[in-house]
């Protein structure tokens, strides 16, 4: 049966969130994948997954991997309990238009600054004065972050000091501060996912600089002071005990609470200034088969076919060369 109408096909806002595994063997089962480990097999339907995330411990096959790669389910290899980022698998969009937009936003010193402010006042519920400065969002947005914690502090009466996290001595960080990491991390791997499975570069970023995951930053910081701020004191008032796979458990609920998948997609669109009519994808804009060429890029016409032969018919080709 071929699919004739590419907007019946999944979207990343109906998947679930993400899955975090480590000291396990994963294998493909049929189309989907199983988790083993000491207590026993697990199926998992990778149509219905957004993000893997696998930690120590871990061994995957060949063929896992494909089905994964098959059903659009980005994969990531990080450190234990997923704080630590390693390597990606690639999100399942053909289409480079996406991508191209946020190039060309990026490029440009102007356009990159009116990204800018629209992400910072897109954090804000209340309007934001339009004469203020770069500078001043970013101390606007300072001052909203410590309050964020300082309120957090006082509904769960867990003590606040002071964000300190270093990667070498995770072990050393106080509670509060490793479930923020550990929360952190949950929420940079569902930002990744829907980035790349909407087009995106997730180096790419317009606040952020210098990372691979410039972009991914960009956008979680959108949602700290909403989510993981919150769940992180929630589960340190609660218990220190298994405090990471608590930690864990607590965003993978309050994602899907929060409808959190639903929203990035059209967050980034309205933060980059994505047209209304260029937001719903056209037929056209994905390939039916893998295999077919792109186009080629032409300084007059922007865009030539791919795929042909450019020698055939007359194309003004100097034959005294």
């Amino acid at each position: 049966m071929r699919l004739t109408d590419l907007h019946l096909l999944p979207k990343v806002r109906d998947s679930w969130s993400y899955l975090y595994v480590e000291h396990c063997r994963i294998d493909q089962e049929g189309k989907a994948i199983a988790i083993h480990d000491a207590r026993g097999r697990v199926p998992v339907p990778c149509a219905a997954l957004t993000v893997l995330l696998l930690g120590p411990g871990t061994s995957i096959t060949h063929a896992a991997v494909l089905a994964l790669a098959d059903n659009g389910c980005l994969v990531l290899w990080t450190g234990e309990q997923g704080v630590r980022f390693y390597a990606q698998g690639m999100g399942e969009t053909r289409s480079a238009r996406n991508l191209l937009h946020q190039a060309r936003l990026w490029a440009d010193p102007v356009r990159r600054l009116e990204v800018v402010v629209r992400m910072y006042r897109k954090r804000f519920s209340e309007p934001v004065d339009p004469s203020l400065t770069l500078r001043q969002l970013r101390g606007k947005e300072g001052v909203r972050v410590r309050e964020a914690y300082a309120r957090a502090s006082q509904e769960t009466g867990v003590p606040w000091l002071g964000r300190v996290y270093r990667r070498d001595g995770w072990d050393f960080a106080d509670p509060v501060n490793r479930a923020l990491s550990c929360a952190n991390s949950c929420l940079y791997g569902i930002c990744h996912a829907a980035i790349v499975s909407a087009g995106y570069s997730p180096a790419l970023g317009f606040i952020h600089t210098g990372k691979m995951l410039s972009f991914v930053y960009d956008i979680a910081d959108l949602y700290k002071v909403d989510l993981t701020i919150p769940i992180a004191f929630r589960v340190v008032a609660e218990s220190t005990s298994q405090l990471e796979r608590r930690t864990r458990q607590a965003c993978r609920d309050a994602f899907h609470a929060s409808r959190l998948l639903e929203r990035i997609v059209p967050d980034i669109e309205s933060v980059l200034g994505t047209p209304v009519s260029e937001r719903e994808e056209s037929p056209f804009d994905f390939d039916m088969d893998s295999a077919r060429p792109g186009g080629l890029w032409d300084p007059d016409q922007g865009e030539v076919s791919g795929g042909v032969n450019h020698a055939d018919g007359d194309i003004g080709i100097d034959t005294d060369r």
